[in-house]
């Protein structure tokens, strides 16, 4: 029997929302690609994998969703290899994967409300992913996402904590994610707060092992959640934040809300609490009209700040934004300032594997059973062990940027 092939691109958040999708068409003979936009780069690997996709299932049927399917639908129905585009309101219902029409896909600003429409079980992760929020008001010049997901809305508490129970009966981590996940709830009544959600699964969910976060607006953390971040054992000490970059005026013509001060004092701020907290952080190069001494800043942020999980993004584009209005950083400049970046992350990073060798850390097993991720999000190889189980383990040496035990 035939069954369903998800292949989700981008952000934890499709991840979430591809096993949505999983079990909505469960023995279909289909091929579902759930594309990314954050970048132009992001989209042509969206139409790399349709054709991969049909090279490698010529007669299932191809539907393509995302963001990438939501802001172009046209361009992606016109591909040969496609056989409909469904977009991101309508993906999670079962009404659309059973429609005949060949797009269906709605003005995603109209969407005024977000469900858990999560499967209850993750079969082949060893961590669940909760989608607690969607969509974002805020403006960014560089970014194209809030034309993907629309406004922000938020998921009820009693449906994400009802969720999470579910979950933690075979899962010992669940990831809470969002596209700003820090804006949750003003649009709920009693409009709770990001931290108070995370009090409330924690209180109510006691099986649940262990809990993350994903990305982070660092201006909107507030005390209620620093002090879960910094003191909750079953909150993990890692925090991924959404920088972009370390210089004011760079900062300034994003649109973004926060300064370089700022994000320097609420890392210090972290690490003073929890030492043993690890810092990611997103940041963009080459962004437009940035200077050499501008780039500069953003590259010592990544030692200021001890950034030891960069996810590095040169500056692409994207039509319709404020930023590709602006003048343009060549492109052999910005794809030569993100290699210093990752450079650079990559030196940080190191120094922070190697200061954990003798340590002894809680590893989550994942597939196949020899890898998994500590606390703190560094990937760890291991004795073969049950997927899923936690393990302490103490670190011995670092090989290809791995901890080994």
């Amino acid at each position: 029997m035939s069954s369903p092939h998800v292949i989700s691109l981008g952000c934890r958040l499709n991840l979430a929302e591809s096993e949505t999708i999983r079990a909505l068409l469960s023995d279909r003979d289909t091929v579902v690609i759930n594309s990314c936009a954050v970048t132009n780069e992001a989209v042509k690997q969206t139409r790399q994998a349709i054709r991969r996709a049909r090279r490698e299932r010529p007669g299932a049927e191809l539907v393509v969703t995302g963001c990438a399917a939501q802001i172009d639908p046209q361009a992606f129905a016109a591909m040969p290899e496609v056989d409909r585009v469904i977009g991101n309101a309508e993906k999670l219902r079962a009404d659309a994967w059973f429609s005949d029409a060949p797009v269906v896909v709605q003005d995603i600003m109209a969407v005024r409300e977000t469900a858990p429409h999560l499967a209850a079980s993750f079969s082949t992760h060893a961590r669940a992913f909760v989608e607690v929020q969607n969509g974002c008001d805020h403006r960014c010049t560089f970014c194209a996402i809030p034309f993907g997901r629309g406004n922000s809305r938020s998921v009820p508490a009693g449906a994400v904590i009802d969720r999470v129970a579910q979950l933690a009966e075979n899962h010992a981590e669940v990831v809470l994610t969002g596209v700003d996940l820090t804006s949750y709830g003003p649009d709920l009544p009693g409009a709770p707060t990001l931290g108070q959600l995370v009090e409330r699964i924690l209180t109510h969910v006691p099986a649940l092992k262990r809990l993350r976060l994903s990305s982070l607006d660092g201006i909107e953390v507030d005390d209620r959640l620093f002090a879960l971040l910094t003191g909750e054992p079953r909150l993990m000490p890692h925090v991924h934040l959404s920088l972009q970059a370390g210089d004011d005026m760079i900062l300034k013509r994003m649109k973004r809300r926060h300064s370089r001060a700022q994000s320097v004092a609420l890392v210090e701020r972290l690490r003073a609490a929890r030492p043993d907290i690890a810092i990611g952080a997103d940041l963009i190069a080459g962004f437009p009209t940035e200077t050499e001494a501008m780039f500069e800043n953003t590259r010592a942020l990544i030692a200021e700040c001890d950034i030891v999980h960069a996810h590095i993004f040169p500056y692409s584009p994207r039509a319709g934004t404020p930023a590709a209005r602006m003048p343009q950083v060549a492109p052999e400049l910005v794809k030569a300032r993100a290699a210093r970046l990752r450079a650079e992350a990559g030196r940080v990073r190191d120094n922070w594997l190697q200061s954990l060798v003798g340590s002894t850390q809680q590893v989550l097993v994942e597939r196949p059973g020899e890898r998994g991720h500590a606390g703190n999000f560094a990937e760890v190889r291991l004795a073969p062990h049950q997927v899923g189980e936690i393990v302490s383990v103490k670190i011995v040496d670092v090989q290809d940027g791995k901890l080994i035990a």
